[in-house]
């Protein structure tokens, strides 16, 4: 038999190349620090894009997966599954809706979302269903949710799209009731709650609730995309709270499992009931395994206090970063809310990755020139004060250096 081949820790020959990835292979994690497999350490502003809520080796967390991992991980949705009942309550008892469907991710979350709406839509008598989506907008990369993206990148290639998706502006409400005067066949709007991938474009709350009542006028469903900014990013456990006001279908994902794969579609009492045995369904999705990951992470989180850490933190992270960057010619804006952060600059800036890594801090890009910054929900004032150490002079010496043609 020949020896095995020796690759380097980054080396993954046989994976499909999908992925621009940095060359680190990282190892180990305890709270908000991580190791390489060389031994070095970093700071994760990062948390797998806004999944680890709870940082990394948390010890609770890691009891609970063990405890579950030694009794079932999976079963099938054939039989009844009590954890999956113990979690949908506890989803309705933050949320104020009605049931919950599990699955695996944002985008089967989504995709869920956007099947709801257009059942909904032909149950109400509408044979085309349409959907209003928005500027910006990221749904995940199925073809039903990549046409409901936004982005003309990622769905280069994949053509046709998907039909039965209208694209509006963000915060314009006037828009949108332009469009629903033209098109008898809308029963849904779409958006992110905080757009995460088009660059932490928060939808602005008297907006939203301009859109709730909307939404009532017309007997549209409103879904609001939770993926990136609920379970507590924001300050509270959803990020619509802060316009006080609940949607009717509401995709939930990422932090919900603090890293086991997870998601949810909660939704109210005008969709609680579009899905019937038979509409929809998933192989892996609200297996126990998931369902003990996310039933830990929501009880740390509320022992914890991470809503109220988030929004301390948050704003503490937020304010020194505004602090350090006033005036710096290139910083175009920096917004969000609690631990879900973008700093815009004047140019595509997706270099920084690389030099943030090199400096010891985990971090990203996305919408080519807005830094996001997601750390895990239990950062500290002090971890704070140690990422704007680490970010800040890349920013300024980024932005002093001639831009590129």
């Amino acid at each position: 038999m020949n020896a095995p081949e020796r690759l380097a820790p980054t080396a993954m020959p046989h994976v499909l190349n999908t992925y621009g990835r940095l060359p680190v292979a990282l190892s180990h994690g305890r709270g908000c620090t991580v190791w390489d497999t060389e031994g070095r350490e970093y700071l994760d502003g990062l948390a797998g894009i806004a999944v680890n809520t709870l940082g990394h080796a948390h010890p609770r967390l890691v009891a609970a997966l063990a405890d579950q991992a030694g009794k079932l991980i999976h079963t099938s949705n054939y039989y009844a599954i009590p954890l999956q009942e113990q979690l949908a309550a506890k989803l309705c008892e933050l949320s104020g809706l009605t049931g919950a469907f599990f699955c695996n991710s944002g985008l089967e979350a989504n995709e869920a979302a956007i099947k709801i709406a257009r059942k909904h839509g032909v149950d109400q008598g509408i044979e085309a269903p349409e959907i209003l989506v928005f500027d910006k907008a990221f749904h995940g990369r199925s073809l039903a949710t990549l046409s409901a993206t936004a982005n003309p990148k990622v769905q280069q290639g994949f053509g046709p799209l998907v039909p039965g998706f209208v694209r509006v502006p963000l915060n314009d409400l006037a828009a949108i009731e332009t469009v629903a005067a033209q098109r008898p066949g809308v029963c849904a709007v779409f958006l992110e709650t905080v757009q995460g991938e088009g660059g932490i474009h928060p939808a602005q709350l008297d907006f939203l609730r301009e859109l709730r009542a909307l939404c009532d006028r017309k007997g549209w469903l409103l879904m609001l995309d939770e993926v990136q900014c609920g379970i507590g990013r924001t300050g509270q456990w959803f990020a619509h709270q802060w316009a006080g006001i609940q949607p009717d279908v509401m995709p939930l994902a990422k932090g919900l499992g603090s890293g086991v794969p997870i998601g949810a579609v909660v939704c109210g009492p005008k969709a609680v009931k579009v899905l019937q045995p038979g509409n929809h369904g998933t192989t892996f999705g609200g297996n126990p395994l998931a369902m003990r990951a996310a039933l830990e992470t929501i009880a740390v989180m509320e022992d914890e206090g991470l809503l109220a850490n988030a929004a301390a933190v948050g704003a503490h992270l937020k304010g020194s970063l505004t602090r350090e960057l006033a005036g710096l010619a290139g910083v175009v804006e920096i917004r969000g809310t609690g631990l879900m952060l973008g700093i815009e600059l004047d140019r595509p800036c997706g270099v920084l990755l690389q030099q943030a890594l090199d400096a010891g801090l985990l971090m990203s890009v996305t919408a080519d020139r807005v830094i996001r910054l997601v750390p895990p929900l239990i950062l500290t004032v002090a971890e704070a004060d140690r990422l704007v150490a680490l970010l800040v002079p890349l920013i300024r010496a980024f932005l002093s250096a001639p831009a590129a043609a």
